[in-house]
């Protein structure tokens, strides 16, 4: 696909740049050739082509959360050791505000 002089002044209005004549040639020859290039992608046959979803393959690669119970007096030194609780809840700042 060539693009036209007028094309191009389109694009670049888009994209507010102002483009000097010179500039306005090398532009309509740059994108007509990456136009042309994505063609020519447009006609390889992908029909037996999985889909890709992702270029790397991921996994979780976390554990999965276990529960441990502590003995009780390691339970009652931290819960001592912390500076605002009611109870047995403790009370932090806020993360959002």
């Amino acid at each position: 696909m060539k693009l036209t002089i007028e094309q191009v002044e389109h694009i670049a209005g888009l994209a507010r740049l102002a483009l000097t004549e010179g500039e306005k040639e090398k532009f309509q020859r740059q994108l007509s050739s990456i136009l042309e290039y994505v063609e020519k992608l447009g006609q390889v046959d992908t029909a037996r082509v999985e889909p890709l979803y992702h270029s790397v393959a991921m996994e979780n690669v976390l554990r999965p959360d276990e529960v441990k119970e502590c003995g009780q007096e390691t339970r009652r030194r931290l819960l001592g050791e912390f500076p605002d609780k009611e109870g047995d809840l403790l009370r932090v700042p806020a993360v959002f505000s």
